[in-house]
């Protein structure tokens, strides 16, 4: 009796913790990808759980009685291939809601089947893709929840570790990349990009930071190249980015805290209209205290905002319509008092630059997608993009002795305005693109993109100014005197100008003897500021071997319009001309289980009409410019399953240019013979994530030159100059990273914490400053962190 009375008190017991734990919903909506129509009869299902659901008619689901906690779920169905989606953050109370797209199953059409490789197995993109979800981006050990970082350790794909966030392709530039984010072109993604710091130019490593703030990337996919016409205008690789939509059910707020800042989140319905969500993003980063804490202060202080608003509202079972609204202010200066922090200025790669930077960057843009049939949509959208930067540009001439060291006394002569830049930009731009599948192995995409480009540009120099840096060929009218005179008459500019683009592309893909894929495209260009007309064939394919093994090719020519900065700053009636590349690729695929990946691709570019500088410090530029790129990418990639995942790769790359100067050919700053990416992450319960990710590179060529000291003959005025005798001949140190990241979850009532701390460049090695007096020369400003921790605490509630 009195066991039975224990059962029943011991099940009770039971009952009313069952029934108290916490619990709440997951829903979400299932289409086809190439389609946009609801997918019936989906299973959904939690791995390693007893959950699973049907959709319905509509492609829609519910699961019901989740306990909180994070999952990873399963989407199946006949025909098409399986889809794995992971962390899931279920919280209490609360429904989480997504929209999934399944591919065909590739089986049917030939090719290899695979599960954990969601958005890479898509017959239309044969050659190498990699995909990105918003906790993988986030977790990127050294990232920081930059998706550019996060893409860094990809094969072909170089960046500079922790002093770098935009990237460099298969021997291209960072400002030679299709960037589109939910469809909309974007152009100037970093942030600290500062123009006008080297003579009116471009740092040609790119940005220092993302315009993206972390977790705003729902997902990710890019391409190394050999991408279809529907996209152009830029010609080394292909990377589209995916907002996140707002939660249609419960409201989420989130929070992360770290050592330079703070980003808000809020993600949930409208509150004004049923069927419309909202996400919302505010981020503010002010390096001040990070630079104290690495005795950086003689850098200046650099800060940035990104704030993003992103509404979707289903308008009725046909047609969606979101809109896109980002506005990505920053601001740097750098006085003489922080020049004086220095003690060497030969170790100081900010040099003698003071100033003030200002740079404003907004996209606003609608996309309304219509279901047109049972097998076609439509998609038309609507955008404008500003870009308003006002330079102020000067510089400081502290005392030195003859080993660098400043000479703090008295001061520092200096001034701020020696150089003024005013860049404003305007673009308003119409996509409209029509998609049918017109049978199971045939689907054809057509669009046109019309666009109008405003230019207001000015660029003033106050008086005369010393250059430093010359070229061996530059003409000097006396050739022992070593430095070069940069007059007002060859600088200053002023330009205020409109054109339009016109654009026109068609892709297909079609599968012939269920064994091959075929993608023919084409696309016509009109660049109303070169008034050229351009046409670009292309075509790429894969060979299925067998289920799990495929061999993949793509050929085609690609065009790039100059930059606005470059065409606004020409003398009146001087054109350039669009860039044009001429890729090939080939390359060989197996999958050794569904999440294991393995890619070897083969690939060679000629270049061609790339925009040159004949003369130092002048910013006249000719499109004369030539080259040639090859190499090879190797990589093995294990997707998250049981607890670990990581990357292997490989990467064999050789760039080289021709300015037609008299120089001859050279190393272009991004041939990299060698660069190795390791990266491996550990599950070690559902609390504790650890990773790390380890780079190496060929060191970067840098110019080869002789240092020419007291060029003034003046002991009492000492200044040193630089005379470049071999472009790119020689190379920096080796590139060496190592980043480490620790992730920590926990839940507190309603709130889901992650504590995290993630280093970039642990081994504290960095290489990327040129060697000795490159401050003395008036070369690129850039913000060195040698060691970037960032730790922090992320709240989901």
């Amino acid at each position: 009796m009195h066991l039975e009375k224990l059962s029943l008190v011991f099940l009770l017991f039971i009952y009313m913790e069952v029934s108290a734990q916490e619990k709440g919903i997951i829903k979400g909506k299932i289409i086809e990808q190439s389609t946009k129509q609801p997918v019936a009869g989906a299973t959904v299902a939690i791995k390693d759980n007893p959950f699973s659901v049907s959709a319905d008619s509509s492609g829609v689901f519910i699961l019901t009685n989740i306990p909180v906690g994070v999952y990873t779920l399963v989407i199946t169905n006949i025909g098409f291939q399986q889809k794995v989606l992971n962390d899931i953050n279920v919280v209490k109370d609360k429904t989480y809601y997504l929209e999934a797209e399944l591919l065909q199953d590739a089986r049917q059409l030939g090719a290899v089947s695979v599960r954990a490789f969601k958005g890479e197995n898509n017959p239309s993109i044969p050659v190498s893709a990699y995909s990105f979800s918003r906790e993988e981006i986030f977790k990127n050990p050294g990232a920081q929840g930059d998706i550019f970082r996060a893409i860094g350790i990809l094969p072909g794909v170089v960046s500079s570790g922790g002093q770098y966030s935009a990237i460099a392709v298969r021997g291209q530039g960072t400002t030679d990349n299709v960037y589109m984010a939910d469809d909309i072109p974007v152009f100037q993604v970093s942030h600290l990009e500062v123009e006008g710091f080297n003579s009116g130019f471009n740092d040609p490593n790119g940005g220092r930071f993302s315009i993206f703030a972390p977790r705003v990337i729902d997902n990710a996919v890019f391409q190394g190249g050999g991408f279809g016409a529907q996209y152009g205008r830029k010609n080394s690789s292909y990377l589209g980015l995916g907002i996140k939509e707002g939660n249609r059910t419960n409201a989420f707020y989130s929070g992360q805290f770290d050592l330079i800042g703070f980003t808000l989140i809020y993600d949930g319905p409208s509150g004004f209209d049923k069927k419309t969500s909202v996400f919302a993003s505010a981020r503010y980063q002010d390096f001040r205290y990070l630079e104290k804490m690495i005795g950086l202060t003689s850098a200046g202080l650099p800060s940035y905002g990104d704030y993003l608003i992103k509404t979707s509202t289903e308008i009725n079972a046909k047609n969606k319509l979101t809109f896109i609204a980002m506005f990505n202010p920053e601001e740097y200066t750098r006085t003489a008092a922080d020049v004086l922090k220095s003690d060497n200025l030969n170790d100081d790669n900010n040099s003698s630059f003071v100033g003030k930077s200002k740079v404003n960057k907004a996209v606003m843009g609608l996309n309304l997608r219509t279901l047109t049939g049972r097998n076609s949509y439509w998609k038309n959208i609507l955008y404008y993009r500003m870009l308003d930067v006002n330079n102020n540009l000067g510089n400081s001439t502290p005392q030195i002795d003859n080993s660098g060291n400043i000479i703090k006394s008295g001061g520092i002569p200096y001034e701020t305005d020696l150089r003024h830049i005013k860049n404003k930009q305007f673009e308003t731009g119409y996509r409209s693109i029509f998609s049918t599948k017109i049978n199971r192995g045939f689907t054809a995409t057509g669009g046109i993109d019309v666009a109008r480009v405003d230019i207001d540009y000015a660029r003033n120099l106050k008086h005369t100014d010393t250059l430093y840096t010359l070229n061996a060929k530059d003409y000097r009218p006396n050739p022992s005197v070593y430095y070069l005179i940069l007059d007002p008459s060859d600088f200053n500019a002023a330009v205020k100008n409109f054109a339009y683009n016109v654009s026109g592309y068609v892709d297909l893909s079609l599968t012939l003897f269920n064994h091959l894929t075929l993608n023919p495209g084409v696309r016509y260009d009109y660049t109303g500021f070169t008034t050229q007309h351009t046409i670009a064939p292309r075509i790429s394919g894969s060979v299925g071997i067998d289920e799990k093994q495929s061999i993949n090719f793509s050929a085609g020519v690609y065009y790039q319009d100059p930059s606005f900065s470059d065409i606004a700053s020409q003398p009146a009636g001087h054109r350039l001309k669009n860039e044009r590349a001429y890729q090939y690729i080939l390359g060989y695929r197996i999958y050794f289980t569904p999440d294991l990946k393995f890619t070897a691709e083969g690939w060679y570019k000629k270049l061609d009409n790339l925009a040159v500088q004949p003369a130092s410090g002048r910013p006249f530029l000719t499109s004369e410019g030539t080259g040639n790129a090859h190499g090879f990418d190797v990589s093995i990639i294990k997707r998250l399953s049981q607890k670990y995942h990581g990357q292997l790769s490989y990467s064999y790359m050789k760039s080289k240019r021709d300015d037609h100067d008299g120089l001859g050919e050279y190393d272009y700053i991004f041939n990299l013979p060698h660069v190795i990416s390791v990266l491996g992450s550990y599950e070690y319960n559902k609390k504790w994530i650890f990773s790390g990710k380890f780079r190496y590179a060929t060191g970067r060529p840098t110019d080869k030159y002789i240092v020419h000291a007291n060029v003034f003959n003046d002991q009492a005025h000492l200044r040193y100059s630089q005379e470049i005798v071999s472009k790119n001949g020689e190379r920096l140190a080796d590139f060496i990273s190592l980043d480490l990241r620790a992730d920590y979850k926990f839940q507190l009532k309603k709130i889901g914490w992650t504590a995290f701390f993630d280093v970039v460049n642990v081994m504290n090695r960095f290489n990327e400053s040129s060697a000795i007096f490159q401050p003395l020369t008036g070369q690129t400003y850039f913000l060195g962190l040698a060691v970037f921790p960032t730790f922090g605490i992320r709240m989901d509630f």
